[in-house]
């Protein structure tokens, strides 16, 4: 949740001058496949997501963007809210949400109130995925008060309710065994609901980002707080997984991580996750304050190379505790850039949310992310996308989410359709216009413009799937001319296939463009809202064809990408019909 964070050490910005129009581009690409080359399980650490606004979960739209990702999802993703023990109304806000789980009496026995966490968990089961329950913040009748006043000032104002929303809610909580019997309490109340079937496909985390403003106490008083809450789950569910301590990718998290995996070494706590973040951008200004409509004032974009340095140094840390290394890298909250719920009216550099820029940038960092792990010990899980929905907004208001107004699906979510139809085998595949990440310090402040590919084998239906996108670490670098891939697949049996091709760049799968094409309404009449939703989904660039490869011999292709654009390609055995 570095969104309202934080030091600019912890996340730069990436600053571009206009792009060049004369700038060398990528022209010509050879990328080859060979289906026969199985390099084992392809891991899929894209299946996670996580938003901020718990209140906002079982609301019509989001209860339809949990429902959709989950009709096309290959496995079910881990969905990360927060706020679940923050006291408040169930008031859905940007950057705000209430659980209103603990109360007190008026002799200050403890009672609970399951009202929103079910509303939140019943939501992200049925759409078909396991919550990753993040055990947050300390509620108001446990806020140690007099500390807070003490040392948290704070301005009464029409725009906060109190104290408690201003900051309260970060300390650490007074009783230590209140809150080890709240989190005992929520464990066992999500066991009895929803069964230890369900309930073991769950993580349990401590807090979020303790080394920075969420955290108003010291780093010993959390890893007590992470032993009473380790205690409190497995108290209740002996096999579930616990970790945290989900830090920030700055500096200061580094350190952070590094004493709390000492701390849980030295005392044997139970840790089965490492979770930490990394952002790709921290646009400065944040806001702007300009004219409705005006250009950035500095033209930015969101670094892959500042995410996979954070990555890389968070894996090193762990690989400092052998009995660690082993233990899956959860970035649960992986991020081009940083806040989520602010868009093109606070800054105009959040424009490439809404478009074609964002979806392959995603795809090309997933992919980097898998390159990371084959140079680490240490492996990432999951790198979860901090993207939902906001309630509320504008048209393509560009804040960091899968829907926009009336629930129309930004070209973000065909990202994720896209992986989805991945197999479950990697196999050989290469570029020889991709920039490697073999040398992270050696990589600018961006990635350049590229060429990659990822690819994968289904192991019962025999489909070969490939993914090949054209990208750079610059929202501002547009390119209509395209480039010539030839793609070559290698060992595929002899005979027929089907061809299938989907794309993603500015006339595809794109419902922004169809948006601005239709004049940029933002009181679309029902005709437009279909015109828009008939194309917001994951469009075939051709019609399926058949092609026939002969016995030792591989299938050649030619595909011609835009910048930014990426292409998912799909052979199955057999005619296409």
């Amino acid at each position: 949740m570095t969104d309202q964070n934080s030091s600019p050490s912890a996340v730069q910005a990436l600053r571009h001058a206009p792009s060049d129009p004369d700038a060398p581009h990528v022209r010509r690409a050879e990328v080859r496949v060979d289906a026969r080359d199985d390099r084992g399980v392809l891991p899929r650490p894209w299946a996670s997501l996580g938003y901020d606004e718990i209140n906002w979960t079982y609301t019509p739209q989001g209860k339809r963007t949990l429902k959709t990702i989950g009709s096309f999802a290959e496995t079910a993703y881990h969905v990360r809210p927060h706020y679940v023990f923050n006291s408040g109304t169930g008031l859905g806000l940007p950057h705000w949400g209430a659980g209103n789980v603990y109360h007190e009496d008026a002799d200050g026995n403890p009672f609970y109130d399951f009202t929103i966490a079910d509303l939140t968990y019943d939501t992200i089961v049925g759409a078909g995925h396991h919550p990753l329950v993040e055990l947050a913040f300390t509620p108001r009748a446990l806020v140690p008060e007099e500390r807070a006043k003490a040392d948290f000032a704070f301005t009464p104002s029409p725009t906060l309710y109190s104290e408690y929303e201003a900051g309260w809610w970060s300390y650490p909580p007074k009783d230590y065994a209140k809150w080890g019997g709240l989190v005992a309490a929520l464990a066992e109340h999500c066991r009895d609901r929803y069964g230890a079937d369900e309930v073991s496909h769950w993580l349990w985390e401590l807090w979020n980002e303790p080394d920075i403003s969420y955290w108003r106490g010291t780093p010993e008083e959390f890893h007590e707080l992470y032993a009473v809450t380790a205690a409190a789950v497995r108290s209740v569910l002996p096999q579930a997984r616990v970790g945290g301590p989900a830090v920030t990718g700055g500096d200061q998290g580094a350190v952070f991580l590094r004493g709390f995996l000492a701390a849980c070494a030295d005392r044997d706590l139970p840790l089965d996750f490492v979770s930490f973040h990394t952002k790709g951008a921290h646009f400065t200004p944040w806001r702007t304050y300009g004219p409705i409509g005006a250009p950035a004032p500095e033209q930015q974009s969101p670094s892959t190379t500042k995410m996979l340095r954070e990555i890389d140094r968070a894996l090193a840390v762990i690989e400092e505790f052998p009995q660690y290394t082993g233990l899956p890298a959860i970035v649960d909250e992986c991020d081009a850039s940083v806040p989520a719920h602010w868009g093109v009216y606070d800054n105009p550099n959040f424009a490439y949310r809404n478009t074609e820029y964002y979806p392959v940038f995603q795809v090309k960092l997933m992919k980097k992310v898998l390159d990371l792990n084959a140079r680490r010990t240490a492996q990432v899980a999951e790198a979860t996308t901090w993207s939902f929905s906001m309630e509320g907004e504008r048209y393509f208001e560009g804040t960091r989410s899968f829907v926009t107004a009336s629930g129309i699906e930004k070209p973000l979510m065909n990202a994720y359709r896209a992986l989805a139809h991945l197999g479950d085998r990697r196999i050989a595949a290469s570029s020889d216009a991709a920039v490697a990440v073999d040398d992270l310090s050696a990589l600018g402040a961006g990635l350049a413009e590229e060429v990659d590919v990822l690819a994968s084998a289904g192991s019962t239906d025999g489909s070969v799937a490939v993914l090949v996108w054209r990208h750079a670490d610059d929202q501002y670098a547009v390119d209509d001319d395209p480039t010539v891939v030839d793609l070559r697949v290698d060992g595929l049996a002899a005979g027929e296939w089907t061809l299938s091709h989907w794309r993603i760049d500015a006339g595809h799968s794109n419902s922004h463009t169809v948006w601005q094409d239709l004049g940029a309404p933002q009181e679309p009449t029902p005709e437009q809202l279909a015109t828009i939703a008939d194309r917001q989904g994951l469009e075939r660039y051709a019609d399926d064809t058949t092609v026939a490869v002969e016995d030792g011999q591989g299938l050649s292709l030619t595909v011609e990408l835009p910048l930014p654009a990426v292409s998912l390609l799909v052979l199955v055995p057999g005619a296409a019909s």
